[in-house]
């Protein structure tokens, strides 16, 4: 079977781009399948996972992302520019390879995919939730294109042959489908690292941004007593175009020497075993791979409620601490109690047990090898 998956770019160490590696790994494994991940804005850079050397890699040269700093119409007009190109390079590569499968991760191709006459299947893998285009609140031309884009997205999603979503909450927001389907992040197989509940720092893993929300988590471990805080820190790893801004707000509050900004490493695992918990602070996500990756590691997650992901993962006051949406309040008690009761923290590092196998690479994809061989039959 023949499989080409089309992206933004892979150079960021970001949960997508490790859910995309874990899968061609799993398929180039199992033998019998070629593999193809196209890109859009790779611009030389190197992935910052080293993807198997069997996974053909190719870059279309499109660029969207050098836009970002323009303004709103000329970023607008640029983008529909850039558009009719990739759609012209893509339409080119796919009639060339003539894929079994073709899956697009939601990035622009996404507009025109269906379309092209290469005799794949078109998959469509939505890694956010039905209300990502709003949750930047923007306004302006900016926002009139998220609000507009929202609405073609219904209309978009039923042009895809199967399209794939992260969790059954996200699934009740798009209605009945008649292509829709749930399949879940896998839990990556964990190397052999041991929790350790005598830890005295909570970690938080992720880009550098707004989806992330770490200027919320900075504002939450601020609103902890200095008792409390005395001898833990806040460790967040990422980078992104926030990272100086983040720096100067614990600056500001005054956690400078316990809240650290540390850049992204290739051996989060080791980090998450020096960890006592997990501090999640976004505001919207798919199912987001930093729980999971974290979990199956034995830590227990401390999180806000936001959407997507942590209702199907955090059973409250078993395995983790939910709190409501954007309370600042209830995200710093939540996290002092956790710091405050190390026995706590070790019973629900025990019913994180269960993750590695409700989620488990094999589980997750023989889900997906269905899905393809379905569509093909």
């Amino acid at each position: 079977m023949k499989i080409i998956y089309c992206f933004a770019s892979l150079y960021n160490p970001g949960g997508i781009e490790r859910v995309l590696l874990n899968k061609v790994h799993w398929f180039a494994a199992q033998g019998g399948y070629e593999l193809m991940v196209v890109t859009t804005d790779q611009q030389g850079r190197p992935p910052f996972y080293a993807f198997p050397p069997e996974v053909r890699m190719v870059d279309l040269g499109i660029n969207y992302s050098v836009d970002n700093g323009r303004s709103p119409l000329r970023k607008i007009l640029s983008y529909f520019r850039k558009r009719r190109i990739h759609r012209k390079r893509l339409t080119e590569l796919l009639l060339r390879e003539r894929a079994d499968v073709v899956v697009s991760l939601f990035p622009s191709e996404s507009s025109f995919i269906p379309d092209i006459p290469d005799g794949s299947k078109k998959v469509l893998e939505l890694h956010y939730n039905r209300f990502f285009r709003l949750q930047y609140n923007r306004s302006g031309l900016l926002g009139l294109a998220d609000r507009y884009r929202m609405r073609q997205d219904d209309r978009l999603v039923r042009r895809f042959d199967r399209f794939v979503v992260l969790t059954r909450e996200d699934a009740g927001y798009w209605g009945a489908l008649p292509n829709l389907a749930v399949i879940p992040n896998a839990a990556p197989a964990v190397p052999d690292v041991r929790y350790n509940p005598q830890s005295r720092r909570v970690i938080a893993v992720g880009r550098l941004d707004y989806q992330k929300g770490f200027d919320r988590l900075l504002d939450a471990w601020a609103l902890i007593p200095a008792a409390t805080r005395e001898g833990w820190s806040l460790d967040i790893f990422g980078q992104g175009e926030w990272e100086q801004m983040l720096r100067e707000k614990a600056d500001r509050l005054g956690i400078a020497d316990s809240a650290r900004i540390n850049p992204p490493t290739g051996r989060i695992f080791d980090e998450y075993a020096r960890s006592a918990f997990l501090a999640m602070s976004s505001h919207f996500e798919g199912l987001p791979m930093v729980m999971i990756e974290a979990m199956a590691c034995g830590l227990p997650v401390v999180s806000f409620d936001f959407p997507c992901g942590p209702k199907d993962l955090i059973r409250e006051g078993e395995n983790g601490l939910l709190v409501p949406e954007g309370n600042l309040d209830a995200l710093a008690s939540a996290m002092a109690r956790m710091m405050s009761d190390e026995n706590l923290r070790s019973s629900m590092s025990v019913k994180t047990a269960e993750i590695p196998q409700v989620y488990s690479e094999e589980v997750v994809m023989q889900q997906w090898t269905r899905c393809f061989q379905n569509l093909l039959i």
